[in-house]
């Protein structure tokens, strides 16, 4: 599967940045016309988990351009509607059509750990939402917490919370939202 995701992903790329891929819907195929695709990208893998999108519906990390924790002052960037990546049937935005391509290529590497969740409360084994303003990149991977007070208790024994979270994480259903009764 990873491989099929891996081919997926450059193929998306290689057509997106050569200027859109032509694709014939059922319909277009019966009407001989062609539809092409010029932005936007959908990528699907294996992960599991819930994805924390709040009230907004389907929009991941309250609408921040991932990739922009990981780079220049590491200071997160909202994202635009003009640059989207689907990643598992979640809208997830970018400040550019390259930060979007990065994503796009390996969305593991910038997506949030566990779906965008806090993580403190993951580690107790509860979902609850995660304040795309409240983070910490540690060993490459970005986590967010509830506010600034879980926060400070999260940075007091970061690996000790991601030990428990990591093991706390798998049971969670991909349907299950942090409003559910646990």
């Amino acid at each position: 599967m990873k491989k099929s995701f891996l081919f997926t992903a450059i193929a998306s790329l290689a057509l997106v940045a050569c200027g859109g891929a032509e694709t014939k819907t059922e319909a277009a195929q019966d009407a001989d016309t062609v539809e092409t695709v010029e932005a936007g990208f959908t990528v699907n893998d294996e992960t599991g988990g819930p994805v924390f999108t709040g009230e907004s519906g389907n929009l991941a990390v309250s609408g921040y351009d991932v990739t922009s924790y990981f780079t220049g002052d590491g200071v997160p960037v909202e994202g635009s509607a003009d640059h989207v990546v689907i990643y598992n049937d979640k809208e997830y935005r970018f400040t550019s059509a390259e930060n979007a391509k990065k994503f796009a290529a390996e969305p593991t590497a910038f997506a949030p750990q566990y779906g965008g969740h806090c993580a403190w409360a993951t580690a107790r084994g509860y979902l609850a939402p995660g304040d795309a303003t409240k983070y910490k990149i540690v060993d490459g991977k970005l986590y967010l917490n509830f506010n600034d007070e879980v926060q400070k208790t999260w940075l007091e024994d970061i690996p000790g919370f991601i030990a428990k979270a990591e093991v706390e994480w798998p049971k969670f259903t991909a349907d299950q939202r942090y409003d559910d009764a646990n």
